[in-house]
């Protein structure tokens, strides 16, 4: 039976330098080199996770502005092998990202942040944490026990009103609508122009 559930956005950063450790690439390679299977599946090629999504190497930790590219032409190379578990598209009233989360991540361990109305970050632990002096996961070498993709919201998404769902603890739906756009172009709620006064 497919469960749906609703997930918290959190709006609060209480940890703003959590991403201070980039990964770069020879990191990564090495790091990916030595993984096991849930290591692959979380970071493998065509997932949303892996820093090799875009065609070259991008920090995951790094905003990327993914609505400015087409998926198709994007993941053209994973979707001919039946690797992409991503699809990413916009509507006329909203921004679409959907994603197949590895089941090995396990339940509630997705979480979506906004980051000033202009990013939007999914994370989360995909490995627990060992006796640290680190109070964050994320402050150190997050890729040992976590994942992330930040995402540069376009100009006329409505942040505010993002909704996410997890799909069976599998399926992740984030639905961003655009804003106003009856304000945005002129026109008013009847269609007419929007014309003030001058004061």
């Amino acid at each position: 039976m497919s469960t749906c559930r609703q997930l918290d956005i959190k709006t609060d950063d209480h940890a703003p330098k959590k991403w201070s450790v980039s990964l770069n690439e020879e990191v990564f390679k090495q790091f990916f080199s030595q993984g096991g299977s849930v290591v692959h599946k979380v970071f493998g090629e065509g997932l949303l996770f892996s820093p090799f999504l875009f065609g070259k190497f991008f920090d995951p930790s790094d905003a990327f502005p993914l609505w400015d590219f087409n998926s198709d032409v994007f993941l053209s190379k994973f979707r001919s092998c039946g690797q992409s578990t991503v699809d990413w598209f916009q509507t006329d009233i909203d921004y679409v990202l959907k994603s197949e989360i590895p089941a090995a991540l396990g339940e509630n361990s997705v979480q979506i942040h906004t980051d000033n109305g202009k990013v939007v970050e999914i994370s989360g632990q995909w490995k627990p944490q060992r006796e640290s002096n680190t109070k964050d996961w994320r402050c150190g070498h997050w890729w040992e026990h976590g994942y992330v993709r930040r995402l540069e919201l376009p100009e006329d998404a409505d942040w505010r009103k993002l909704e996410a769902k997890l799909s069976s603890d599998k399926y992740l739906e984030i639905r961003i609508p655009k804003a106003n756009l009856h304000s945005a172009t002129g026109q008013g709620k009847n269609g007419t122009a929007d014309v003030s006064e001058p004061l």
